[in-house]
């Protein structure tokens, strides 16, 4: 289907949604997916309007500089126009072509973020904890709320694994790209003599599933509850609130001790394990489009590396675009880590409009 097709063919679904909104009352439930339609249409179809209304000036303009009887001045006038028209009209047919891409049903969702100290002991732990400060600090930025699901501290600042809730308009469609392994350089306080060393922390995001999204058994789940234990085995409390939910079928098992209610723990785990198996669903999927698959910018593996953030330069590189900022603290305090997300997101929108051409 040629460009000009997909656009009169959302011009056309466009105005039957109109029609079939304005025309008279429905059921609840088709009322919805119809206004949910509508409203997702509506920004192309005004962008299409704004594509049309420029390729009338333009039109308009070549007229009357190729009119052979015109004044010479407003021709020379006409064509400086026509120029400036153009870009704009370019970029205009560019932002709907990226609003026609196929859409990740699992952008708008919320995430489920995991973080883990790699390789590097007590600094790749101290990282980890950068990292999940980094993400906290950017959900806050942007108006999500960022929930702390559990977290094993190393009892120095660091942390050996967390995870969390991060709920918000389109997060994942955000931070989905920041899946990997993160590499730091850096000269731990720890090291007298000055030296570098490398460590390196993994991130897991995974879209919020919702129960519809995957159905999980009973007869598939062994529940295993024990008493929850701090830093260093001590136990936190008296009574058996700590929860392990295994899934017998893929072997996944999560465990949540956080919450002192053995009801709110299995609540969480089984929140962290629908998430797992609906990217596990998702990655099967992605597997088969293997076209789709090469024109990603990352494939969201855990054990591609990503990222290197070289403290002594100051220096953040992304190795899947080449992209090097000198803006370290800004990107670790969350605050320029979208000037390396939104040309993440802009390489796999270009990919996906090469691979459609």
């Amino acid at each position: 289907m040629s460009l000009e097709d997909s656009f009169a063919r959302v011009l056309r679904r466009h105005a039957e949604l109109r029609d079939t909104l304005a025309s008279g009352p429905l059921e609840p439930e088709q009322m919805a997916v119809l206004s949910k339609e509508y409203a997702e249409l509506e920004p192309v179809a005004a962008k299409l309007a704004e594509v049309e209304s420029l390729r009338r000036e333009v039109a308009d303009l070549e007229m009357l500089a190729d009119d052979p009887e015109g004044d010479p001045e407003m021709r020379t006038l006409a064509r400086e126009e026509i120029h400036e028209l153009g870009q704009r009209l370019e970029a205009c047919e560019h932002e709907v072509q990226i609003l026609l891409l196929p859409r990740d049903e699992a952008d708008a969702r919320n995430a489920i973020l995991e973080v883990r100290a790699g390789t590097g002991g007590d600094e790749a732990a101290l990282f980890a904890a950068d990292l999940l400060a980094m993400y906290q600090k950017y959900a806050a930025l942007r108006g999500w709320r960022f929930e702390l699901l559990n977290a094993s501290e190393t009892g120095i600042g660091g942390i050996r694994e967390a995870t969390a809730e991060v709920s918000g308009r389109n997060v994942f469609e955000r931070l989905k790209f920041e899946s990997g392994v993160h590499r730091v350089q850096r000269v731990p306080e720890t090291e007298a003599q000055g030296r570098i060393h490398t460590s390196a922390a993994t991130v897991a995001v995974l879209p919020e599933a919702e129960e519809v999204d995957v159905q999980v058994d009973d007869k598939d789940l062994r529940v295993d509850v024990f008493r929850a234990s701090g830093a260093g085995g001590q136990h936190v409390n008296k009574t058996e609130s700590a929860v392990r939910i295994t899934h017998l079928p893929t072997g996944i098992v999560v465990s949540q001790q956080d919450e002192k209610s053995q009801h709110k723990n299995r609540a969480k785990a089984m929140k962290i394990l629908r998430a797992r198996l609906y990217e596990q669903q998702r990655e099967a999927l992605a597997a088969e489009r293997a076209a789709d698959r090469r024109s990603q910018v990352g494939s969201g593996d855990r054990s591609e590396r990503i990222r290197t953030y070289n403290f002594p330069q100051g220096r953040v590189t992304d190795h899947r675009i080449g992209l090097t900022l000198y803006k370290l603290d800004r990107v670790i305090a969350g605050e320029a880590l979208d000037e390396v997300i939104d040309p993440l997101i802009a390489e796999d929108q270009a990919a996906r409009l090469a691979a459609m051409e």
